[in-house]
């Protein structure tokens, strides 16, 4: 699908936040489903040892024969490594735990934080004609982060609506400054989308005022709303929008993508 929205060959977005438990891998599940849904084509890259986003989509551990660690370590060939999945226009590099020990193994490597900006930019991945890669990456600011940010053209951030939400970000956003002023000057902040929010919540709702506050127009009008189903859509492998595609976590989901595709348009015009 053309998509004047993204840089030429598919747009690249790590999904990150050295904080676990705010929702970034079930934010990379579902905002893939929901890009997907537009008929977009969509690789995601499982960049977290505990792959959670591969068991997400129906990746048993026993069919992770390659994983992102081949992909890194530029092992095996690209179509070894890209998994077509049940949801369709989402295939997925899968992770394993051997991730783990990237951070080690990979530090006598002179480009070892160009690994994943490389290995995304191989010819081979012209057949696959993607429009978006996003890139789960795991809850710290590691070596692996890094690569992913190196490989990105944007990062997207979700935050969860709780109290402490903003502290740890700026740590994160440091970290971008960074990449932007040593090895990827065109990396961006996609934007900042509140996970778990509770309308009813007032602590919800002020940690939303606190966002919009001090990071402005960077925050998604978009929330992303505490929601069973969207809690439960993982235990049966399963995208929020497969599995029950009228709740208000799967609509809040096409909102998202739709705010995100509509906010590219406005900056490439």
């Amino acid at each position: 699908m053309s998509d004047p929205t993204r840089p030429e060959g598919p747009k690249i977005i790590a999904v990150a936040n050295q904080k676990g438990g705010v929702g970034k891998t079930t934010t990379t599940i579902n905002l893939a489903a929901a890009l997907a849904e537009e008929g977009y084509k969509v690789l995601l890259v499982d960049l977290d040892p505990q792959g959670n986003a591969s068991t997400g989509l129906g990746v048993d551990v026993e069919d992770r024969t390659h994983t992102t660690y081949d992909l890194l370590t530029g092992d095996v060939e690209l179509e070894d490594v890209i998994q077509t999945t049940d949801s369709q226009n989402i295939s997925i590099v899968p992770a394993t735990v051997d991730l783990s020990s990237a951070d080690i193994e990979l530090m006598s490597n002179e480009k070892r934080s160009f690994l994943l900006h490389d290995a995304l930019r191989q010819t081979a991945m012209d057949k696959y004609d993607l429009d978006y890669i996003l890139i789960d990456c795991p809850p710290s600011l590691n070596l692996l982060t890094v690569n992913a940010m190196i490989a990105a053209h944007s990062v997207l951030i979700p935050l969860q609506s709780e109290f402490f939400a903003l502290e740890g970000l700026s740590q994160l956003m440091l970290t971008v400054r960074e990449v932007r002023q040593t090895a990827n000057a065109g990396l961006r902040i996609e934007g900042i989308v509140l996970t778990m929010f509770d309308a009813r919540n007032n602590l919800s709702q002020q940690v939303e005022q606190d966002a919009r506050d001090n990071l402005g127009d960077l925050v998604f009008e978009t929330k992303i709303p505490r929601n069973v189903r969207v809690s439960e859509a993982p235990s049966f492998a399963q995208a929020v929008l497969d599995y029950d595609s009228t709740s208000k976590g799967a609509e809040a989901y096409r909102a998202l993508a739709k705010e995100l595709l509509a906010k590219n348009l406005k900056i490439a015009a």
